[in-house]
């Protein structure tokens, strides 16, 4: 049986949270943890690179020098790939597809992976109440430090925090979306990357119930 320990808003346990253990005692598979994350990360990237092929170039496309007796070969237009300030003859055309398929088999045992090895490292915290914040960033500050989870800027040990919310929830976004170091995310939108990407995962109690439904 899997239990972690359940945190009120002043940083004081108040229990233990029984967790799932399909879902925080999966086996640990690092190869697919690494292809979950290769994966997301290939279908963030955007084709931006251009280059121009010859029929783009704006050169003249008459011939610069007569076609005999030069002891050079003939050559047409000067925007041809040979040439500088020509074009490019197999350059990026900024339509590139760089995305990459999963299964949702795969990707579910690839985050259940990243879950428990967070929770086998210690990395996991359980906040309850916390959807009873206010609407200001020092509230969610203050939790954080209750937590003894350092966020300021010029701290040096400043941790990746992962906020977990069972939904959209408007005052805790507004509470925490402008510190630095601090990612919300619903858990219907939870991936492997984000998971393994936060050095500390605080899940909001309603959330552990919504992650065994989902």
């Amino acid at each position: 049986m899997l239990k972690v320990d359940l945190y009120d808003l002043d940083g004081k346990k108040s229990g233990q949270l029984e967790l799932p253990k399909e879902i925080f005692g999966a086996k640990i598979n690092k190869a697919l943890m690494a292809q979950a994350v290769r994966v997301y990360l290939s279908n963030q990237r955007r084709s931006l690179a251009k280059a121009k092929t010859r029929g783009e170039v704006d050169l003249t496309k008459a011939k610069w020098f007569r076609q005999k007796g030069t002891g050079h070969a003939r050559h047409g237009a000067k925007s041809a790939p040979i040439f500088v300030g020509g074009g490019k003859a197999h350059g990026p055309t900024g339509e590139q597809n760089y995305s990459l398929k999963m299964s949702k088999k795969m990707k579910k045992k690839a985050l259940f992976s990243a879950l428990s090895a967070k929770l086998k490292e210690g990395k996991i915290l359980v906040v309850k109440d916390l959807s009873k914040i206010e609407p200001k960033t020092k509230e969610m500050l203050k939790i954080m430090k209750n937590l003894k989870l350092k966020t300021t800027k010029n701290d040096k040990e400043k941790l990746k925090i992962l906020l977990i919310l069972p939904k959209s929830i408007d005052n805790v976004l507004k509470a925490g979306r402008n510190i630095p170091g601090v990612n919300l995310t619903p858990v219907s939108l939870l991936n492997t990357y984000e998971v393994l990407n936060g050095e500390k995962l605080i899940f909001m109690k309603e959330a552990i119930d919504k992650l065994k439904q989902i």
